[in-house]
């Protein structure tokens, strides 16, 4: 090798990006006037592109790997810059590198509810989010269609417009999916593919391309899970006249065995009250009317509060039956419609008299 190409060969450029950082989308190369040798190594990494960018139009694109840039390797730009003999001196060009790699992990999430009508419950209000992971596919439109003309594109420039972008669509996937309100959780992955597909155009159009996206959660107000909560238990509990007659009978058996004194009598008083208006509804109704009678429109609705949390509206006897249970003491804060503020149960005068007829707890 000659002394002169020795020179030449230190004199070469060398143009790689290192990337360092997690969220670097799109970096664009530092050369003072873009200014770049004839014959320079251009060397793209795994899961890299290079850009070459001349006056604002996307010139060439380079795949992974070392390339030389001569006029044999830079056709588009050769073409634009009117290099009709080939050159031999330096040229200018703006070299941007995109990282092509999978960002995991990306949260999205709704910030307001998605108003849903479901066949059983009507009109409800759902929040729901989850995780995508989004890569480069076609890096001459991202940067054409996102990043412009800056020297420095992360993934919190852009990861708004994607959640925007895929709460949209949520909404519209989920109303189309016709899936009722209580199988949602049983779905999710049939949303999370219905969803992708629904996105994956937009996403193509800023030169991205959606590789997963998952739903974590689709969650109901509160006051819906709790009313969902009252029906599983009424569900269990099954018919309310027997679990009404186990209860009065739960009663008798613990007076029988706690005889005598004030509180053997007011059980026996309260089983009293509840055996007479039972046998008084069995009167009135014959018992094969009775079991397929319409409830009746419960009247005073009761809030109650306990650890810090309400709970309701409850009916009146919803309330007889947790003071039977014992969930409901005389101790237990309550509200109905009309009162200023919350009271001890002991203070109503419709359950003072069961209240005092519940046995304390056994000592030890």
């Amino acid at each position: 090798m000659s002394l002169w190409e020795k020179v030449t060969a230190e004199l070469l450029d060398i143009i790689e990006w290192s990337d360092d950082s997690p969220d670097t989308m799109v970096w664009r190369f530092p050369r003072f006037d873009n200014e770049i040798k004839y014959g320079a190594q251009l060397i793209v990494r795994q899961a890299q592109a290079a850009v070459f960018v001349d006056r604002g139009k996307i010139a060439d694109v380079f795949a992974p790997g070392q390339h030389s840039l001569t006029t044999k390797n830079l056709p588009l730009l050769t073409t634009l810059l009117g290099w009709k003999y080939g050159f031999h001196s330096p040229f200018k060009a703006e070299v941007y590198f995109v990282n092509t790699r999978n960002f995991t992990n990306l949260k999205w999430g709704t910030k307001n509810p998605v108003i849903l009508r479901d066949q059983e419950f009507g009109p409800v209000r759902l929040r729901s989010f989850g995780t995508y992971v989004v890569r480069v596919n076609d890096p001459a439109k991202f940067i054409e269609e996102i990043v412009g003309t800056g020297g420095h594109f992360t993934l919190d420039d852009i990861s708004e417009q994607l959640r925007n972008l895929i709460v949209s669509r949520f909404a519209d996937a989920l109303a189309e999916s016709g899936i009722p309100l209580l199988d949602l959780a049983a779905n999710y992955t049939e949303l999370s593919a219905l969803l992708t597909k629904q996105i994956a155009p937009e996403f193509l159009e800023y030169g991205l391309e959606v590789t997963k996206l998952l739903i974590e959660n689709i969650s109901l107000p509160l006051e819906v899970e709790a009313a969902l909560d009252k029906k599983s238990s009424m569900g269990i509990i099954g018919n309310l006249d027997n679990f009404a007659k186990f209860q009065a009978a739960n009663a008798m058996e613990a007076a029988a065995k706690n005889p005598g004194g004030d509180a053997s009598a007011g059980v026996g008083m309260g089983v009293g009250f509840a055996m007479a208006n039972q046998l008084g509804k069995m009167m009135v109704t014959p018992p094969d009317t009775a079991a397929v009678a319409p409830p009746t429109l419960p009247g005073e609705l009761y809030y109650v509060g306990k650890n810090g949390t309400k709970t309701g509206p409850f009916d009146q006897q919803t309330i007889i039956g947790s003071i039977t249970a014992g969930s409901v003491t005389g101790e237990t804060l309550l509200w109905k419609q009309g009162m200023a503020g919350w009271e001890k149960a002991g203070e109503f005068a419709e359950f003072k008299m069961l209240l005092e007829a519940i046995p304390p707890p056994l000592p030890g």
